[in-house]
């Protein structure tokens, strides 16, 4: 059986082969993790398509082919052996030998069965002068990632400031250098590119949240012992920009030359903050129609996926507008940049009660509010500032006049 450089996303076209999990001539199971692939968007673990043999490595750690290239070869159970099979394993190209400090073999039979390290890892461990031991792995089976080796320096120049050298040279002693990671250099070069690309303008709504406010204290403890975790104003907005955006398409598009391209469904990116490393928008496809409930857990989901390095290539393309959630850090107001090729998005700010006047038939009175900013960037040459501010107008009326009650039946 032909072991394939796998489709990892629809706009995926080639993949660097960063480590193999098994050797020529051993045994594998069905479901076994036999080798991890990179993409410009995600790292992900391959497994193995059937119980059997792995009988050749046909391209090694470290080199990127594109997809459908035969990488290797397995003999699966019930498949004749290759002919003649241990001809196949002793052509395999050998690897380049590990450094001693860093080979598994080297390191006596403790080590013996250590998860490989890909290429990448081990040339960051030798740069710092580290040993596999040195470092905490997260992947499986304690295997070291180049994040673990770059979250290990990061937290010894916390600790250690000025007398800790990233590079292997002493500091100057009023700097550290911290390199940045791959996602961390992925969402810089974006937001260059958006910049270059957009002239963005910022448009912002101030909006009073007590009806979602109102369900949520009325069953958020229920919602949160039923579904594993908690209820947050996001999915309400989100359903609310949904809604919005389908009597305003011209927010759900992408500019084409001199043309703009107006998407029919929404895919919705939800930006999520993965700490120094930088942020990642995972897609909800088909938002459009959604409940709160269902976008509530597609949410939920791609949050924890994305945290956890388990996003796929398709869960973070095709998206059409993104939310920006800053509102669980107090924030007042954010400025988002948008998500290219994508025309608009939305960031969501922290609720604060608030004193704010209320008019009704009986006169103007002042009450408590939970009161927040929902504010847009686009990008003028798609739309201009009368559309932009007569869908923000429109969100707010929805979020503040809708009946929520029954949005998680």
């Amino acid at each position: 059986m032909d072991i394939v450089m796998p489709q990892l996303g629809e706009t995926v076209a080639e993949g660097t082969l960063t480590v193999w999990h098994k050797k020529p001539g051993e045994r594998i199971e069905s479901g076994d993790v036999l080798f991890e692939v990179e993409t410009d968007k995600v790292d992900t673990e391959v497994p193995a398509p059937a119980p059997g043999v792995l009988s050749e490595i046909l391209v090694e750690e470290g080199e990127t082919v594109v997809v459908g290239t035969k990488i290797g070869i397995l003999q699966a159970d019930g498949e004749d052996a290759p002919a003649p099979a241990a001809e196949a394993v002793v052509e395999t190209p050998a690897r380049a030998p590990e450094k001693a400090e860093n080979s598994p073999a080297m390191a006596g039979k403790a080590d013996a069965a250590a998860p490989p390290l890909s290429p990448v890892v081990r040339k960051l461990l030798a740069e710092h002068g580290l040993k596999p031991s040195d470092v905490t792995g997260s992947g499986l089976g304690g295997r070291i990632k180049k994040q673990d080796i770059e979250a290990h320096i990061a937290a010894h120049i916390a600790v250690m400031g000025d007398a800790y050298s990233v590079d292997g040279e002493p500091p100057a002693a009023d700097r550290v250098i911290v390199p940045f990671t791959k996602i961390r250099k992925r969402t810089a070069d974006h937001m260059v590119a958006s910049k270059a690309t957009s002239p963005h303008v910022l448009q912002a709504v101030e909006v009073d949240f007590h009806r979602i406010a109102a369900v949520r204290a009325a069953k958020g403890a229920d919602w949160k012992a039923r579904e594993g975790f908690s209820l947050t104003f996001l999915p309400f907005i989100a359903h609310a920009a949904c809604r919005a955006i389908q009597e305003f398409p011209h927010v759900n598009a992408s500019v084409d030359g001199d043309a703009l391209v107006v998407w029919r469904d929404i895919g919705l990116g939800i930006a999520v903050d993965l700490g120094p490393d930088g942020l990642v928008a995972p897609v909800i496809r088909r938002a459009a129609g959604r409940s709160v409930a269902d976008l509530a857990r597609a949410i939920n989901d791609l949050s924890s996926r994305a945290r956890n390095n388990a996003l796929t290539a398709d869960d973070v393309s095709g998206g059409t507008y993104t939310l920006s959630n800053s509102g669980s850090f107090g924030t007042l107001i954010t400025a988002p940049i948008i998500n290219q090729p994508q025309v608009a998005i939305l960031s969501t700010d922290g609720i604060f009660k608030k004193p704010v006047v209320v008019e009704s038939d009986a006169g103007d009175s002042i009450v408590i509010r939970p009161i927040g900013v929902l504010a847009q960037s686009f990008d003028h040459r798609a739309i201009d500032g009368a559309y932009s501010a007569r869908f923000l107008k429109r969100v707010k009326q929805l979020i503040e006049t809708d009946d929520w009650s029954g949005a998680l039946a």
